[in-house]
């Protein structure tokens, strides 16, 4: 229970359909001074303000309510893997790390010492059974304006055995309807959008504090290696930006690729950032089975991307290599690309290159 109207719904559903709910509230955050009353300048799930809201929803719904300090695993498995990835050229999803080591592993593993059946979240996603096969199935949620099966895509057989999500099939709207119903204060509370351990939204300036040995300012260069400005340190861009380069030029720029290695970001125009396909490793198949090369998929590159048609080219445990019906712009290394047959989330893993295999396009990374 995060405090807000998402999972004091699904927390009062549950209860409603007459099961024993225990509403937990994970402490993840405590801030850069971790000062005790610092997190309430802004409204990530891990303030006090939040904690409070998850208090009063348990309260009112007469469930026991629990905080779990998860501090040192949230920071060692996602904030660390964050500024690490962005120092490397990358531009990580921490929500897709949180509920992969957190939500799904660490918060599982202490349901089940606390003999809990299931955990439930918020998310707008859903989870059937194959009665034929017992094979369980991460689908969409039903609200395309609010799916979130995208960050869930590493759960496997195991997870999806203990997990309910009751809103899944639910429009956001509808979720705000039965927190009135259920007279929770939270009921038009806004929906939490940024990273929550970044309170100012500036990541650069984050990792900077973090590891100020390892961010320094370097050269911009254009495809041909020519020198166009300074950048302040690779952390501070991504595949695709086109804001704050600081370069005068006669058409927009974007950055095409981050070398941390030679401490550079080049830049180029819109076409440059055209792909024909995408690799990933560290793949999750949530059946535990591969898709057979030549398979027809759906695909989303980055959360709120739309989903594109795509071909599976190569297919491992831990690997694929996909090619678009057509070019995608800013395949961006860190971020996830998720597989989609029909409804039905088969898949995914982080992108670690562009694919670009015509003349005209030649790799953004090397």
């Amino acid at each position: 229970m995060s405090g807000g109207v998402d999972s004091s719904v699904a927390a009062a559903l549950l209860l409603e359909q007459g099961f024993e709910v225990i509403g937990v509230t994970m402490r993840l955050w405590g801030g850069a001074d971790t000062d005790p009353f610092g997190d309430q300048r802004f409204g990530g799930c891990c303030s006090i303000n939040e904690t409070e809201d998850a208090r009063r929803v348990a309260e009112a719904l007469g469930v026991p309510h629990y905080v779990f300090n998860l501090e040192k695993a949230f920071t060692s498995s996602v904030v660390n893997n964050f500024v690490e990835e962005y120092l490397a050229g990358r531009t990580p999803n921490p929500c897709v790390r949180c509920n992969r080591f957190i939500k799904f592993d660490v918060l599982l593993r202490r349901a089940r010492e606390l003999e809990a059946d299931f955990i439930a979240t918020g998310h707008y996603a859903r989870v059937e059974k194959e009665e034929t096969t017992g094979r369980y199935r991460l689908l969409k949620g039903v609200d395309p304006r609010k799916d979130q099966s995208y960050v869930l895509y590493n759960l496997n057989q195991e997870h999806l055995r203990w997990t309910m999500l009751p809103l899944g099939g639910l429009s956001k709207d509808l979720t705000r309807q039965v927190a009135v119903r259920f007279g929770f204060e939270n009921s038009s509370k806004p929906d939490s959008q940024e990273i929550c351990f970044v309170e100012d939204k500036d990541y650069g300036r984050f990792i900077a504090e973090r590891r100020p040995e390892a961010v320094r300012g370097g050269e911009i260069l254009d495809d041909s290696g020519n020198v166009l400005g300074t950048h302040r340190g690779t952390a501070f861009y991504t595949i695709g930006q086109r804001k704050g380069l600081g370069i005068a030029a006669p058409h927009p720029l974007y950055v095409t690729g981050i070398d941390p290695q030679r401490n550079a970001v080049t830049v180029g125009e819109v076409d440059a950032l055209l792909a024909e396909g995408a690799k990933a490793d560290d793949v999750n198949w949530v059946s535990g089975v591969p898709l057979s090369p030549g398979t027809k998929v759906m695909v989303r590159i980055r959360y709120n991307a739309e989903p594109v048609v795509a071909t599976v080219d190569e297919s491992s445990e831990d690997a694929i290599v996909v090619s678009f019906e057509e070019a995608q712009k800013a395949v961006t290394p860190g971020q996830s690309l998720v597989l989609y047959v029909g409804e039905e989330v088969v898949g995914g893993g982080t992108i670690v290159r562009s694919v670009r295999t015509s003349p005209a396009l030649s790799d953004l990374r090397s």
